[in-house]
């Protein structure tokens, strides 16, 4: 079942980010990223036209509580997003007793391939599993979405199913369902899946 979550007073930090709610002047940076094609597009969402779409999306964010702006510390510059969504129930019903959300994120193409949304999605797994005591946390992405794939295999997701996801412009994609519980994070934290990943 999907829970209310409020990340409205929640930081996390790692070696090179800091994740933390979206403020009124993120919008400059939101839109930096968010009006480049190919960006939102991955993520089921048109790349944005102008920056009032922007500041309509960052609201939304301001109020739903629940998505963080990922901050690059050295530049301390929003470069993206990781929300904490609702899991859709009819796909899990053997999962109804018990508590998850689904992630997403989004990051700026200039930052591609520098392993920064693992690390995100890392320290995210940690608030979810241990603060948050959520028993999973699903993970989806679309077939041709290889470097998603990659954050879901550096972060421990495994597969669930493969499914049609509509996306919030009208088109089907072909995509994989994953899902990690908090009992695996666990044993592969114990094991040292997540120790010396390159990030």
């Amino acid at each position: 079942m999907n829970i209310n979550v409020d990340i409205s007073n929640v930081k996390l930090k790692t070696k090179r980010l800091i994740l933390r709610p979206f403020e009124t002047d993120d919008v400059y940076d939101l839109y930096e990223y968010a009006k480049v094609e190919g960006v939102g597009e991955r993520a089921g969402w048109v790349h944005h036209k102008d920056i009032d779409e922007s500041l309509s999306i960052l609201n939304m964010f301001i109020a739903g509580k629940r998505t963080f702006a990922i901050v690059l510390k050295e530049e301390n510059k929003v470069i993206g997003s990781l929300g904490l969504e609702e899991y859709d129930e009819k796909l899990l019903p053997e999962f109804a007793d018990l508590k998850g959300l689904e992630i997403g994120y989004v990051i700026g193409k200039d930052y591609w391939g520098r392993g920064l949304v693992p690390e995100a999605v890392r320290a995210v797994l940690s608030y979810c599993f241990d603060v948050l005591m959520l028993d999973f946390l699903c993970l989806g992405y679309f077939d041709y979405n290889t470097q998603s794939k990659r954050v879901n295999e550096k972060s421990g997701f495994e597969f669930v199913i493969h499914r049609s996801f509509k996306t919030r412009y009208g088109t089907n994609e072909e995509g994989v369902l994953t899902m990690l519980t908090r009992d695996n994070y666990h044993k592969k934290l114990k094991e040292g899946f997540y120790d010396n990943k390159s990030f």
